[in-house]
């Protein structure tokens, strides 16, 4: 295996191949241990990689997990951004390539400055919480990118008990681990009281994963609410074509006219597809219906405001009926929602200019929504991604909801891995979750991050079910992600200092 470690392509390839299994990984595959696999052969490649080898290394790893992970980028950008295929191939490359240095520059780092090869337990726990600095500041830097997170991959998987003590993090951090000690297995046989350490590490996460899948860390709040989450189906192409208005205003309004003995109705992300102050009176009309049936009503709508300076667009939600609040979003789609640099990248080609791509970003410590009395924290499309920013939202509150329009990624693996992230913030704040979308997947969530029930893809229709409100705080609700920071910052010191205190370490063992 000595070629896989040392610098130059064939490591490099290895790398590509190893980031490439993380679709694998998550929905709608769900090869859960091929998440371990990957890690491990990551680790694997970075061990006897001089800093500048294992800074391409973590490239080639990145550019795999993204240029496979991502690929519903594609789809958008073919199909409704006006771009030819080899164009939109070329600017998915460009994106996939860029986003890999988030991995690379770790790799850099890890080698050039924790990396302790003689010492086979600690340098395990390092890499794992390199890891997790690496996937919390993807969260973060320049808006944040939290896609194809490693911990994901454990929804349906025997780590899965692990997110409502820490998140998706703490299951990436076991991923991580289990990666690089079972790497490490040689070197720990050497030495008894070593071997049985690593071994407690490594079957540790995944005793505790498994001894708290299922358990419930919340309680019922007050009675089953009634839902009917609408599902409209309306083409991407329609969604904004002033001809086609009419008939989409028409749609919910009918749909919604036939649900009976509701307490909730959901419409998905901008279902009224024109601005609030212009559907004053729609939304009257709507308001009427659902305070007739003793039912909240909550839809997306796009919303004007003025400002001192000028006229700001918002992607919102507002209720009606039985309930009340507004939201404007505040975690925007790059691109889809805003263009950065727009005043370069505006007109170039018609991706920069989609429809509904000059949205403001919404004010932070946004009251929560109410529906029958409870409190709803809502998510619009991409924010149910981001564990930290879900998670502020979700304490306060006793019910979960998320609206969206996935009909931008059409049949590919982009609105599967949408919905995976949306149970996992069910499964972290041990509520459930009401998904409302255009085209699907339109379901309901319980707070162990199951599909209760779902209706079909690219159907017009009607979810009806279940949903009970829920209080108390699950550990990662409270906690957050804290604690998990704090340890893996200690095991990087910890690291540095040995690292240096210890030269022999940096040495290859076997």
């Amino acid at each position: 295996m000595r070629w896989i470690t040392r610098p130059g392509l064939p490591g490099h390839l290895l790398a590509l191949a190893a980031g490439a299994l993380t679709p694998l990984t998550l929905a709608p595959f769900g090869y859960w241990p091929l998440a371990v696999l990957s890690l491990a052969l990551f680790y694997l490649g970075l061990r006897g990689t001089t800093a500048g080898s294992a800074l391409w290394r973590g490239w080639w790893y990145g550019f795999g997990a993204f240029i496979a992970g991502t690929s519903w980028i594609y789809f958008s950008i073919h199909n409704f951004g006006g771009a030819s295929g080899p164009l939109a191939g070329f600017l998915v490359g460009g994106f996939s390539a860029g986003v890999a240095f988030f991995f690379a520059l770790p790799a850099w780092v890890w080698a050039k400055f924790f990396r302790r090869n003689n010492a086979p337990v600690s340098d395990a726990l390092a890499f794992a919480a390199l890891w997790v600095v690496l996937e919390l500041f993807r969260s973060w830097f320049l808006t944040g990118f939290p896609w194809l997170y490693a911990g994901y991959s454990q929804l349906e998987g025997p780590l899965a008990g692990l997110a409502p003590l820490g998140g998706v993090w703490l299951v990436s951090f076991a991923i991580a681990l289990s990666g690089a000690l079972i790497v490490n297995i040689p070197a720990l046989t050497r030495r008894p009281a070593r071997l049985l350490t690593g071994l407690i590490l490594l079957i540790a996460p995944w005793a505790v994963g498994l001894g708290y899948k299922g358990h419930a860390w919340t309680t019922p709040a007050g009675a089953p609410l009634k839902v009917a989450a609408l599902q409209g189906n309306i083409a991407q192409e329609m969604k904004w074509d002033p001809k086609a208005i009419t008939h989409q205003l028409e749609l919910y309004r009918d749909l919604t006219a036939e649900q009976h003995d509701v307490d909730l109705i959901v419409w998905p992300e901008t279902a009224v597809p024109i601005l609030k102050d212009q559907a004053t009176g729609y939304l009257e009309m709507i308001n009427g219906v659902a305070t007739a049936k003793k039912a909240a009503l909550i839809t997306g709508v796009p919303v004007r405001e003025k400002t001192a300076e000028g006229i700001r667009y918002y992607n919102g939600i507002t209720v009606v009926g039985d309930g009340s609040g507004n939201y404007l979003k505040q975690k925007l789609v790059p691109f889809g929602e805003y263009v950065p640099l727009q005043d370069l990248l505006r007109g170039l080609i018609a991706f920069f200019d989609l429809p509904m791509s000059d949205f403001a970003r919404g004010p932070a410590d946004q009251p929560l929504l109410k529906a029958k009395g409870y409190s709803v924290a809502p998510y619009i499309c991409y924010e149910v991604v981001y564990p930290e920013f879900a998670a502020e939202l979700a304490a306060q509150s006793q019910l979960l909801l998320t609206i969206s329009n996935d009909a931008w990624f059409g049949t590919s693996i982009g609105p599967l891995q949408h919905l995976q992230m949306a149970q996992m913030r069910a499964l972290e704040a041990g509520r459930w979750m009401v998904r409302g979308t255009n085209n699907g997947v339109t379901a309901l969530i319980d707070p162990f991050g199951k599909l209760a029930v779902q209706i079909p893809q690219f159907q017009q229709g009607v979810l009806r079910g279940e949903v009970v409100p829920m209080q108390g705080l699950t550990p990662y609700l409270q906690w957050r992600v804290w604690p998990l920071a704090i340890l893996s910052a200690v095991l990087l010191v910890w690291a540095l200092v040995r690292r240096r205190t210890h030269p022999e370490e940096r040495r290859l063992f076997g």
